[in-house]
């Protein structure tokens, strides 16, 4: 798993990248990004974009402590002023859910409540890249908290 400061400089090397890209990138309503996610979890993404909206968000992952689980969150963005950066920066918050299998010898399934709080930016017309933080809350099998989050890179179509 990247460490916090490889993640951070990875955010900053991209963010400077995306600086040169000419800023044209726009989502429309109903477009789906598909993406990648590194972190604790990992995994594939999608996101169905609303403008007037919650998006929606969904994660299908794996930790690295033998943990398989899906993850939804209705995500509520905001845009946010970036000085230099002309892409669009959004901020988003937002509630979820995941029902997961953890294989600790034998298989147990799980289902929690989760939130995500996070940043994105748009590098180019289809192209969006992401951090985020996820809290977790897990009511079935056990009951304790845990925090995941990663980076993720998405493509609308």
């Amino acid at each position: 798993m990247p460490s916090l400061r490889d993640t951070i400089l990875a955010i900053l090397f991209l963010g400077l990248c995306a600086g040169a890209l000419p800023a044209q990138a726009q989502r429309t309503s109903g477009a789906a990004g598909l993406g990648v996610q590194a972190g604790e979890p990992s995994g594939v993404t999608l996101k169905i974009y609303n403008a007037d909206g919650p998006s929606y968000d969904f994660l299908a992952a794996w930790s690295f402590d033998n943990f398989l689980f899906l993850n939804a969150h209705a995500l509520f963005e905001q845009p946010l002023a970036v000085e230099n950066v002309e892409q669009p920066v959004h901020w988003f918050v937002g509630p979820g859910a995941y029902v997961g299998i953890y294989d600790d010898g034998g298989s147990e399934a799980g289902l929690g409540i989760s939130g995500t709080i996070g940043l994105d930016i748009l590098l180019a017309e289809q192209f969006e890249l992401y951090i985020q933080a996820t809290p977790r809350f897990e009511l079935v099998r056990e009951t304790e908290p845990d925090i995941g989050g990663g980076l993720g890179l998405r493509y609308y179509f």
